[in-house]
């Protein structure tokens, strides 16, 4: 049947810096598929991932392997046959926690197919062993009843298949020892790989460590930027406050600047009006010279007395009235004059605290 994809998943393939040792070099662009193979036909387990027509892994799993997780998303294994060290981040922690319980359960599965194929060796070597040990017995037992014709003739068929047989278990035996030998210089190999692996992995761990303490004065620098820039934000928005205040205070002094201006017009009209006063008190006294006249005519005309009595007490009552409505405009004007000094205080007041 050959080999079957037995589990499936995505993930962004990496690989070992070869030269550093350290940094991960990406092997894909994007996420791509990685699959678990099992071959039947020789027992064995692969990890392949195909990225376009470009084989990215091909790791065969032996027991000696072993998953690490880097981090929450990220794991990797070292292969000592292709000399590298692969990298896989996933999308979730659920993916991976599934990928590696899956090569947990591929890691078991080839310990006990190594298991059973050395036990197999082991019983083809005792085989032989034993064989080799039978065959000289079979021979003297041969040579001790062999006295006549017909036992020789019974025992030989019987040492022709035990020759044959012990002649293949040598040569499987050799064949073991010759598969030993290269299992040992392979296991040898791997041994040095993996130890330059574990180096490797070492150093790994080590600049993983270096970039969480990167990432964690990357992220305390972050929290104090954030800090600063909510101080900022405050001093800003304490800035636009005045401005509004500023904006606020401009307006108020336009609109009491306008009410000066209505002020000053009421007070030159005032003046206007005062200015006539000395006429009205030029006119009063013209009044009262002709009133003078004409008391010292009615001594004269004391018969017109009565008659022009009555036009002296109606022009006295009107200068009496005209006295009354000119302290009433006296009154009214030292109020505007003490107003408007009032007003001329308050907005030099407001100016200062401006």
């Amino acid at each position: 049947m050959g080999e079957q994809p037995i589990y499936t998943t995505r993930a962004h393939v990496f690989q070992i810096d070869p030269t550093t040792k350290k940094n991960w070099l990406p092997a894909s662009k994007q996420a791509v598929t990685v699959s678990y193979f099992y071959d039947s036909s020789r027992n064995s387990y692969r990890i392949i991932s195909v990225d376009g027509t470009k084989v990215i892994i091909n790791s065969t799993i032996t027991p000696n392997m072993t998953f690490t997780k880097t981090s929450q998303k990220f794991g990797q294994w070292a292969d000592s046959r292709a000399n590298t060290v692969f990298g896989l981040g996933f999308a979730s922690e659920q993916q991976l926690t599934k990928f590696a319980e899956k090569f947990q359960e591929v890691k078991e599965a080839a310990k006990l197919a190594r298991d059973k194929s050395q036990e197999k060796g082991e019983t083809l070597s005792n085989h032989s062993q034993e064989s080799g040990r039978d065959t000289p017995s079979a021979k003297q037992a041969s040579s001790i009843n062999g006295t006549d014709d017909e036992k020789i003739s019974h025992v030989s068929p019987e040492a022709a298949v035990l020759k044959t047989e012990n002649e293949r278990l040598k040569s499987a035996v050799e064949q073991s020892n010759t598969n030993a030998k290269k299992w040992e210089t392979e296991l040898q190999t791997l041994r040095e790989n993996n130890a330059r692996l574990v180096d490797a992995l070492q150093e790994s761990s080590a600049s993983v460590e270096s970039w969480k303490k990167q990432l964690n004065a990357c992220k305390e620098e972050s929290d104090t930027l954030r800090v600063k820039i909510t101080e900022l934000e405050a001093q800003c928005n304490e800035a636009n406050q005045d401005k509004q205040k500023n904006t606020l205070l401009a307006a108020r002094v336009q609109e009491l600047e306008a009410d000066l201006q209505d002020k000053q017009q009421e007070l030159e009209n005032l003046r206007k009006q005062a200015e006539i006063i000395p006429k009205l008190m030029g006119e009063c006294e013209g009044i009262t010279a002709k009133l003078q006249s004409a008391e010292s005519k009615n001594r004269d005309l004391e018969g017109r007395i009565h008659g022009l009595q009555v036009d002296i007490d109606d022009s006295q009552q009107k200068q009496g009235n005209m006295k009354v409505e000119l302290k009433k405009l006296m009154g009214v004007l030292d109020g505007k004059i003490d107003e408007l000094h009032e007003f001329r205080q308050g907005l030099s007041k407001l100016g200062a605290d401006n």
